[in-house]
């Protein structure tokens, strides 16, 4: 039998309003968000990669439910494959870090390990074949990340000077104004 989740992400689509439901449902059912992070790591879920677009919205409002996740949540990012997967986790990754990096009574703190991991996830997003929502908040991610770690910034400014002529217009604004700000 499916679980009550599984039966709503069935319905999932990719449009935003039904997105944002299923979001809700989770933001007023909290006792499914175990689960729900679960099947965003569960590649061969039919329903993984939607559970990833709920976990994005779900983060906008309540990244902090993260926090007991965090260390399954950044040891599986290179279980990811599925483009639909990787792009909002890359943007979770992204709030996660900033998040952490802020250092208000409401942020998230991540170990030494985690940030390792989104290190590593961030930069294999980046050089690899996916799409440039994913390299973009790769970049993102990676800059605050550099801005702790010195080896970061020269080894990102390298990959985005030798990639940038391969890329999208999209990719390039990000790259331009993340290298402004380490240049």
């Amino acid at each position: 039998m499916l679980s009550e989740l599984q039966e709503k992400l069935d319905y999932v689509t990719a449009h935003r309003e039904n997105r944002l439901k299923c979001a809700q449902f989770i933001l007023e059912s909290p006792q499914f968000f175990n689960e729900l992070v679960s099947i965003c790591f569960t590649p061969e879920d039919k329903n993984n990669h939607k559970a990833c677009w709920i976990l994005e919205f779900v983060s906008y409002e309540e990244l902090l439910w993260l926090q007991p996740h965090l260390d399954f949540f950044c040891s599986n990012l290179k279980v990811l494959k599925d483009e639909s997967s990787i792009r909002p986790i890359a943007k979770v990754t992204q709030l996660l870090v900033k998040s952490h990096y802020k250092k208000d009574e409401n942020s998230i703190f991540m170990s030494e390990e985690n940030l390792q991991n989104c290190t590593e996830a961030s930069f294999d997003w980046l050089i690899n074949d996916v799409k440039v929502a994913a390299k973009a908040y790769s970049i993102r991610t990676l800059y605050v990340l550099g801005n702790h770690y010195d080896w970061i910034h020269p080894e990102l400014q390298i990959i985005l000077n030798k990639d940038y002529g391969d890329h999208s217009a999209a990719y390039k604004a990000v790259a331009r104004e993340v290298l402004k700000k380490i240049e």
